[in-house]
């Protein structure tokens, strides 16, 4: 399917199963692997029961020891690793595959490993998800559309849907994928042990953008700017708040939003703040020689828990939630790439001047040496 006709038909409006989208898929990361990853204190993991010791569907938080793995039972459990790809290259390569799409929208890459009929209960999200099965089998059922207002199930901390109804049934293999917009209702059972791979992209709140945006635009206008009503009818009564005061507030509302570049300095910083900002630090202060490495052809890369992005007009790098005006040409170079060499030093200066952008990005952990993994 061409990807115009993906995003004019399904994205963001229906469901997409995709057979072997990933042909002969061999998945970059093991369950036994995925364990060890969740006995580590820098990683966010979640373990599901659908049948535990408090009661159904109980939710424990990592990180885990490897006693608590080896007295897991037989079946009906699920463990969850978020953002894999801050730690698996492997992980984080597969995230080029959806470029199509803008990434300062993606948010991070899930990875979850069940046993047989493990799952996480009926629920829906708030973002869209490709879900791809990367070892195993696991049965999809698809639902309704649900929102908040929906009944849940008490006695759990999990947020599942206390009615369920399938509209459609898939079984996945490794290599299928499964495309989920907002709000659709799904439950995925293990058919056997398997491994899931989940791409979730970020969606801020129409409360939080609000809430947010408004602060940043208002510290924008001067004081003296203020509601108006010139030419005013007489009034029939005037006590009342009328329908023509309140549409001349909206017009006056929709002059003062009007700042677009404000608006996407915000939605910069919004959409490129770390998701796991620890992640970040744990990194700070390993390229403080740059100059020599780079000379001598080192490389310094993005740290995979960082995010990045950039707008042309003014030329703004946006990295971690901070703005920083730059050359467009750059900033584009960066984000494509997400390194730096000697090469671009050369071809941009000015980014390696003494407190300049290289210096700011390496002493806050977000310009490092490449990991092992990656």
């Amino acid at each position: 399917m061409p990807i115009e006709q993906f995003l004019k038909e399904y994205w963001q409006q229906k469901p997409l199963l995709i057979r072997n989208a990933f042909p002969d898929f061999v998945a970059p990361i093991s369950g036994e692997e995925l364990a060890g990853m969740a006995l580590e204190e820098a990683v966010e993991s979640r373990l599901v029961l659908e049948h535990g010791d408090e009661g159904p569907w109980e939710l424990r938080q990592g990180p885990f020891t490897e006693e608590e793995f080896l007295a897991l039972p037989a079946s009906h459990w699920t463990l969850l690793v978020q953002a894999v790809d801050q730690w698996v290259g492997e992980i984080a390569d597969l995230k080029r595959y959806f470029r199509f799409l803008p990434e300062w929208r993606l948010d991070d890459v899930m990875i979850s490993y069940a046993a047989d009929q493990g799952s996480v209960g009926p629920h829906f999200d708030h973002y869209d998800v490709f879900l791809l099965q990367a070892e195993g089998k696991r049965l999809w059922q698809q639902g309704p559309k649900a929102n908040d207002d929906s009944p849940r199930l008490e006695g759990t901390r999990l947020n599942i849907l206390r009615e369920f109804e399938a509209e459609n049934s898939w079984l996945l293999e490794p290599g299928d994928m499964l495309y989920l917009p907002p709000q659709y209702s799904h439950w995925g059972v293990a058919d056997g042990a398997c491994t899931t791979i989940s791409v979730g992209f970020r969606a801020p709140s129409a409360r939080h953008i609000l809430e947010d945006l408004a602060s940043e635009l208002a510290a924008n206008l001067p004081e003296h700017t203020r509601y108006t009503d010139a030419g005013l009818s007489p009034v029939a009564n005037p006590d009342e708040i009328d329908p023509e005061a309140v549409n001349r507030l909206r017009e006056q509302l929709r002059t003062w939003i009007d700042q677009p570049q404000h608006i996407a300095q915000w939605l910069g910083a919004v959409m490129t703040e770390a998701k796991y900002p620890e992640t970040v630090e744990l990194d700070a202060g390993e390229a403080s020689d740059w100059r020599e490495q780079l000379d001598q052809g080192a490389t310094l890369v993005l740290n995979p828990a960082s995010r990045c992005a950039f707008t042309s007009d003014p030329g703004t790098l946006f990295v971690d939630g901070e703005a920083l005006p730059v050359n467009t040409g750059f900033a584009m170079d960066f984000c494509a790439e997400r390194c730096l060499t000697l090469e671009d030093v050369e071809a941009y200066p000015e980014i390696a001047a003494e407190n300049g952008l290289i210096d700011t990005l390496v002493s806050q952990g977000t310009l490092i040496y490449p990991p092992e993994d990656f």
